[in-house]
């Protein structure tokens, strides 16, 4: 199956949607450190990321007509500032707001399926009007906002199109989700709204993929059975006694002890711990990004992320790291900065994928990524859709 990246970034989602089967036609990113990242690890023939076609460049000036026509899918995660809830909330008017761009890609490629991600502060109320509209031109890309005509008046006219029903026009049936990647395995609660469409025409019915990790599960195997402390080796008398603030909830879970289908929440435990205490050492030449960084420091509202939980979202601000946060609570109260490696590894990226620059552009890319295993689960269900489809047309054709 064959695909399309927008806004590539450091490559979080690109990376996912090629281990879901498909197949990069293009890859394409404005930001030169993204781009450098991802040019170092095609010199290094990382798979999948060394067969990727990388275009640096500003989406607004792509000819999309040099690409291959019968495209599956288009994604991409366009800049997330206009609408984050750390940013300057200016939405429509930021010059940032790249949604236009990408349905424009979606109207010249046609593809049979769309997978776009944003922060869940584009869900906000204030937006709600805008979120509508972005939703709408994603549906109807063909329907495009005249010279003279007001975003809002396009909206109207999107609307009324809308409850025509069904036309000959290129249209696609979209539906979103706020998601929680710590429900899908990802060692961290990051919510973020997905957008996945595919064109009318191919009628199909698609629904977003169940979550496959639980905060309950993850509470039981701590709390109630010690599970996760085995399987850590933490022997009893080193092992914390129950938060008080979960005691309630954790003598219900042991009264009603039963199998699960989903498994605990990934940890900060379970996905670093194998990685040696960059402190100690200072740095570790043969283990790459995985360098300590001094300065780290607690203050009301940045208190760092426990390491018996998934981490708290990881953020890129101004600086790389924005006010303090990017942090492991240490047990002794202290905190210190999760190092690259550590990062790369809380977004689900794989350890031989290197970060090129410095300390705050790495963790700028990080802090923007998708978790490559969340961009995989979605991918994979979309492309699980698109590969019966296709089938069951070749089959109505013997």
């Amino acid at each position: 199956m064959r695909s399309v990246e927008l806004f590539a970034g450091a490559g979080g989602l690109a990376i996912g949607v090629s281990d879901a089967g498909f197949r990069h036609e293009a890859v394409l990113e404005n930001d030169h450190h993204s781009c450098e990242t991802i040019r170092h690890n095609q010199r290094r023939e990382v798979d999948p990321i060394a067969r990727w076609t990388l275009h640096e460049t500003d989406v607004r000036t792509f000819d999309y007509s040099s690409l291959p026509e019968d495209l599956d899918l288009i994604a991409g995660g366009p800049p997330c500032q206009p609408f984050s809830l750390g940013g300057r909330h200016r939405g429509r008017d930021d010059k940032r707001d790249m949604f236009p761009e990408m349905v424009r890609a979606i109207r010249e490629l046609k593809p049979r399926a769309v997978i776009v991600e944003n922060v869940k502060g584009l869900m906000r109320e204030s937006f709600a009007k805008y979120f509508e509209y972005i939703i709408l031109q994603l549906s109807y890309p063909e329907i495009i906002l005249k010279q003279s005509e007001d975003w809002t008046d396009h909206l109207s006219r999107l609307e009324r199109h809308h409850l025509q029903g069904k036309s000959k026009d290129l249209a696609y049936r979209m539906v979103f989700r706020l998601l929680n990647a710590a429900d899908y395995g990802v060692p961290q609660k990051r919510e973020r709204v997905f957008i996945v469409g595919f064109r009318q025409d191919l009628e199909l019915e698609w629904s977003f993929p169940k979550p496959t990790h639980s905060l309950d599960v993850l509470l039981r195997d701590q709390w109630v059975t010690g599970e996760y402390w085995e399987r850590h080796e933490i022997p009893e008398r080193s092992r914390p006694e129950t938060p008080p603030k979960l005691r309630n909830k954790v003598n219900r879970l042991g009264l009603t002890l039963l199998p699960s289908r989903e498994l605990p929440w990934t940890t900060v435990r379970d996905a670093i711990s194998d990685l040696p205490d960059p402190e100690e050492a200072r740095k570790f030449d043969e283990i790459p990004n995985h360098t300590f960084n001094p300065g780290a420091r607690s203050y009301p509202g940045h208190t760092g992320s426990p390491l018996d939980e998934p981490a708290k979202t990881l953020k890129a601000g101004d600086h790389g790291v924005p006010g303090g946060e990017n942090m492991l609570a240490r047990s002794d109260g202290g905190v210190r900065y999760f190092t690259v490696r550590e990062s790369a590894r809380l977004q689900t990226f794989p350890d031989n994928y290197i970060f090129h620059g410095s300390w705050t552009e790495t963790m700028r890319q990080l802090g923007n990524a998708v978790p490559v295993t969340l961009a995989r689960v979605i991918a994979r269900d979309v492309g699980w859709c698109l590969q019966r489809n296709r089938n069951q047309a070749a089959a109505s054709y013997q």
